[in-house]
């Protein structure tokens, strides 16, 4: 595993970080979560990244429980705050009083005293930057949280929070967008804004849903067990990765399976070794179902790509990426 800082700041976070989102509390048992938990830990991840919303609150009991004889200083600890937690009107946002209650929240239920980094999940527009940020520094100072986040905000968002950060001594240091071969968004504005205000990516779905591991082939049924074809994962599949299934994507990735074994790779390790070849992505956040799926795909930490395979990815995709920036969020 290598390890790099996170965007300008003091924090050194693991190139791959386990995430838990529709896994933990809902596709995979508790037993089963522990054990990612622990080969991730093995592998020498040290970042865990999860949320509030994630299966409805268990998510982060499910990761908290499996981290549990873990030395706390030695991980990053991840979770955001913005969905719904609840069905009241203020169970919801980025109002001070849903910062406060969310974070403390999150607190019991990953039974820690603090959060390396606390992301707020999605831009709120009902709420100001200022009741927000505010409510982050007071967590900060109290020492519940060490650093903040972003998840999708665009670029003009962040530069607007990452100056009132800077007002407040916020250290706002992450940006979590969806990031892969295929869906490119960021590269135009999110990245050229964060860099200039130090601020560092730590992309979600490098797979891109699991369409870059190519297991799903045209005119074929999902496989069973996919995210596609499980309850918990077939409505997020469709909505971030229904685009991808069309017969010419579909034999793209297959191409991309032959060019990944030319070059001794699987198409997953070849999909997130992309990512990390942007020097402004601090880590890449891994999904898994089972400990094999882990120890992998961290085969991908410290690849180089050659720029003569960089060219032939983006030759094979050419026409099916998307990178319209005003699809962030």
């Amino acid at each position: 595993m290598n390890y790099r800082k996170l965007g300008a700041s003091g924090l050194v976070v693991s190139e791959l970080a386990l995430g838990n989102w529709i896994t933990h509390g809902a596709q995979v048992d508790n037993e089963t979560a522990s054990a990612c938990v622990h080969a991730a830990w093995d592998a020498g991840i040290t970042t865990f990244d999860t949320a509030d919303v994630y299966s409805e609150t268990r998510a982060e009991a499910v990761l908290g429980q499996a981290l549990k004889g873990i030395r706390r200083e030695s991980i990053e600890l991840c979770t955001k705050v913005y969905h719904p937690t609840g069905t009241g009107p203020n169970d919801r946002g980025l109002s001070r009083k849903h910062i406060m209650e969310a974070c403390h929240a999150s607190l019991n239920r990953l039974q820690t005293d603090y959060i390396d980094v606390y992301y707020a999940h999605r831009f709120d527009p009902e709420v100001s930057l200022e009741e927000t940020f505010l409510a982050f520094s007071d967590l900060v100072r109290q020492g519940k949280v060490l650093y903040v986040g972003v998840s999708e905000w665009t670029a003009e968002q962040i530069s607007k929070g990452a100056a009132l950060a800077r007002e407040l001594c916020v250290p706002l240091v992450a940006s979590q967008p969806q990031y892969s071969m295929l869906w490119r968004v960021i590269e135009a504005e999110v990245v050229q804004a964060s860099e200039r205000e130090g601020i560092g990516q730590v992309v979600w779905s490098p797979l891109a849903q699991g369409i870059l591991t190519g297991k799903y082939s045209p005119g074929k049924p999902f496989p069973q067990g996919s995210r596609a074809a499980t309850s918990a994962g077939a409505p997020f599949f469709e909505k971030l990765a229904g685009q991808w299934l069309r017969t010419e994507v579909l034999q793209a990735v297959s191409k991309l399976s032959t060019t990944a074994q030319e070059a001794g790779l699987t198409l997953p390790q070849l999909a997130i070794a992309w990512v990390l070849q942007n020097p402004q992505v601090s880590a890449a956040i891994i999904g898994a179902s089972n400990p094999g799926q882990i120890q992998e795909n961290v085969k991908a930490a410290g690849i180089r790509l050659a720029p003569d395979l960089l060219k032939q990815i983006d030759v094979i995709l050419e026409g099916l990426i998307e990178r319209d920036p005003s699809k962030t969020g």
